[in-house]
């Protein structure tokens, strides 16, 4: 693995025409911010400027085919949570499977797939803690007051943006796009249930 990645919102200055397809969580605009960070917790990409409504996944996306991408090398694989979709290069929890270290506090786990999601929620606080770190040492990006600067859109943004709605018209575009990532999807999956039968394995000797 690399290390882990996550979304984080900052509150953002937009006009009122744009303002509601930035509200997402929260009750004013943001951009959900996505970063990866190794696991001593050094930021190793940020893609900034997505509006609060945009999932992780899309920005996940958008961020693996950008002209300045975000690069996966080859047999490696980034942390992410159940919000990204599970792919060879990133590698989600269990679903439906406890996750959060809280609720493994007085119950370790108690199967293959209990541990895969133990250890992965371990791992994958790097990202939270370097998040924390930032807000902490930033607090303006921590801020619900509205900031005196306005979002700057690059023009990677805005062709992506454009990019998404003409995929959601071109049907047999969208069928061979599928195909691909399901195809992606199956070998995420292998990768983490190999991972989690030798995990279960030296954790059962």
């Amino acid at each position: 693995m690399i290390c882990a990645i996550d979304g984080t919102h900052v509150r953002v200055k937009v006009s009122s025409s744009e303002a509601v397809k930035y509200r997402g969580r929260k009750d004013y605009p943001t951009q959900n911010v996505l970063a990866a960070c190794t696991f001593d917790l050094k930021f190793s990409y940020i893609l900034a400027g997505r509006e609060g409504t945009a999932s992780d996944s899309r920005i996940i996306k958008n961020a693996l085919t950008r002209n300045h991408c975000l690069k996966i090398p080859e047999g490696k694989y980034y942390l992410v949570d159940a919000g990204f979709m599970l792919k060879s290069g990133l590698i989600t929890p269990y679903r439906k499977v406890r996750y959060h270290l809280k609720e493994y506090s007085e119950n370790p786990p108690r199967n293959a797939r209990e541990l895969f999601n133990h250890r992965h929620s371990s791992l994958r606080n790097a990202i939270e803690r370097a998040f924390g770190v930032l807000k902490k040492r930033f607090p303006i990006i921590a801020s619900g007051t509205e900031p005196n600067y306005r979002i700057k859109k690059d023009p990677d943004h805005m062709i992506l943006a454009e990019v998404d709605r003409e995929i959601e018209n071109i049907g047999a575009n969208e069928q061979l796009q599928h195909r691909d990532e399901d195809e992606d999807t199956q070998r995420g999956e292998n990768i983490s249930d190999s991972i989690t039968s030798q995990m279960w394995a030296n954790y059962s000797l």
